[in-house]
């Protein structure tokens, strides 16, 4: 959504590196490049005004002036005064202290109430909540068939007394959308849910009749928050929209969707600065678990490339299997061998998290290979893991045996060239041995080392010796085992006496070295 205007502000603070000293100057030629960017990304005028106001009110201040880097400083002001418009903080639904959360959703028609709905129920129901989806978009031809089926989706009961307009019946009465709204609060009560999520009707544009029945539901039902959905990819229209909505329904939030589109994004940085609402929720794709808390801090970090590792995690720790994690912490710490069975069961601990160019695009500088990203084949994952199950379970344990004939066998098992399978078992090799590495202290390969995980061998330090490989005939491999036992039972050769720190022969009287009391027993040769 945000990349042209990342490529931009980006772009932009590029130029001020390598200077030591900002002269009002610079800071003219970056304020204004900034601008350009905010008003090429749709973003409303006078937020653009304002939010250029106070970055070059505060890059001419002392806090730029006195920087070791002012430059660093320039992208500090940036992002802040980019949180700030973005609503300053987070924030999250208020529950009622008593009866259901009653929660209702405004908006145009066309800007994805419906789905929301659904992602919305689903995000709660993982929050611990009981929540149920109340139908009152009753003029809509399948309006309620489709809250009905994204209901099923997420798991959640729908309360929908009238089936509202249909598309072969569009003369159906509509219905009292309001009655259905009431009935809906009074069935949760009885059902004992502890959040009503309300979906009303929407027009292609805003008008009296629409924002009168939303008026009168909101009376009906007084709900704890009112959520107006908008399209993020309306642009300036979007600044008029919710000004209409704020005063006819007196919205409590903003719920963005459609962020995962390729418009320029300049909704999400007008609306919750011109209406003073901030931005709750974002739908960030197609999907019901498309959906994610709106984080302030950390949007604005992700349209300064600085990426969003905080979410990242949550969505790691949100869809990782603990045991399966726990079983391979075991089996690492076990230095037991790095299997394809195990390296299938990790691509799909990945695959549980989401899209691979969301999380990949959420790193740190990651605008700077978004091209490359951008042509990142998702269904690779596909192809891999079909590689691995065309293989036999001997074959995933020891890949080694894994022949001609057998490469072949499973490239067709798989449906790819044997060049696909060869690759794969190239790569799991490399795999394998940094996981041995690290297993044995070793560290991560080429990187130094770290405290308390080794690694990193000094400079001019001997290699460890080898240990002498198995033999692969089973009787000699028996003998050697034999002879290893006996080698271990005799214990250390005797050291000839006196022979410590370099003496030849003659007593040693440990009492001339001036040791601790009771140390000379930890000494060779004493008496």
């Amino acid at each position: 959504m945000f990349n042209s205007l990342s490529d931009r502000l980006t772009a932009t603070f590029k130029n001020l590196r390598g200077k030591g000293r900002l002269t009002e100057a610079d800071v003219d030629a970056t304020v204004r490049e900034i601008r350009r960017a905010l008003l090429d990304a749709d973003v409303a005028v006078p937020v653009v005004r304002e939010f250029t106001g106070r970055v070059r009110e505060r890059a001419l201040g002392a806090e730029v002036s006195g920087a070791l880097n002012p430059s660093q400083q320039i992208v500090k002001i940036v992002n802040e005064e980019l949180v700030e418009i973005l609503g300053g903080e987070t924030r999250r639904i208020r529950l009622a202290k008593t009866g259901p959360t009653i929660i209702m959703l405004a908006g145009l028609q066309g800007a994805g109430k419906t789905t929301l709905a659904g992602k919305l129920s689903k995000w709660l129901k993982s929050q611990g909540h009981s929540p149920m989806l109340v139908a009152c978009d009753l003029q809509r031809p399948n309006a309620v068939t489709q809250l009905q089926v994204v209901g099923q989706r997420a798991g959640v009961p729908v309360f929908a007394p009238h089936p509202g307009a249909t598309s072969t019946e569009l003369d159906h009465p509509a219905g009292d959308p309001v009655a259905v709204a009431r009935a809906g609060v009074e069935e949760a009560k009885r059902t004992l849910h502890d959040v009503v999520i309300v979906d009303t009707a929407g027009r292609l544009g805003v008008d009296a009749d629409m924002m009168e029945q939303a008026r009168q539901i909101r009376r009906a039902i007084v709900p704890n928050e009112v959520l107006f959905v908008i399209d993020s990819m309306i642009g300036q229209d979007a600044v008029n929209t919710a000004l209409a909505f704020d005063e006819g329904v007196n919205f409590t939030g903003i719920v963005l969707s459609k962020l995962d589109g390729d418009a320029r994004g300049g909704a999400a940085l007008s609306v919750a600065s011109v209406t003073g609402k901030p931005v709750m929720f974002a739908s960030t794709g197609e999907g019901v678990d498309d959906f994610e808390l709106f984080h302030p801090d950390r949007m604005a970090s992700r349209i300064l490339d600085m990426g969003d590792v905080l979410t990242l995690i949550e969505q790691a720790e949100k869809s990782w299997d603990k045991d399966e994690a726990a079983r391979m912490a075991k089996k690492f710490a076990d230095q037991e061998d790095f299997t394809l069975d195990d390296f299938l069961a990790q691509m799909q601990q990945i695959r549980n998290m989401g899209s691979m160019k969301k999380m990949l695009m959420m790193m740190p500088g990651a605008q700077n290979i978004r091209q490359q990203l951008e042509q990142f084949d998702e269904r690779e994952i596909d192809r891999v893991e079909a590689i691995v199950r065309s293989m036999t379970p001997h074959e995933r344990v020891a890949p080694k045996i894994i022949n001609g004939s057998r490469r072949a066998r499973i490239a067709r098992g798989s449906g790819v060239h044997v060049s696909e399978v060869n690759g794969l078992l190239e790569r799991f090799a490399q795999a394998q041995k940094m996981m041995k590495k690290m297993a044995a202290g070793g560290g991560m390969p080429g990187m130094p080392g770290m405290p308390g995980m080794g690694g990193g061998a000094r400079k001019g330090a001997k290699p460890a010796p080898k240990k002498k490989a198995r033999s692969g005939n089973p009787a000699k491999a028996a003998q050697e085992l034999r002879d290893a036992e006996a080698r271990r039972a005799a214990g250390p050769k005797a050291l000839p006496t006196g022979a410590s720190f370099g003496q030849q022969g003659g007593d040693f009287d440990p009492s001339q070295l001036n040791l601790p009391k009771g140390f000379d027993k930890f000494l060779g040769g004493s008496k």
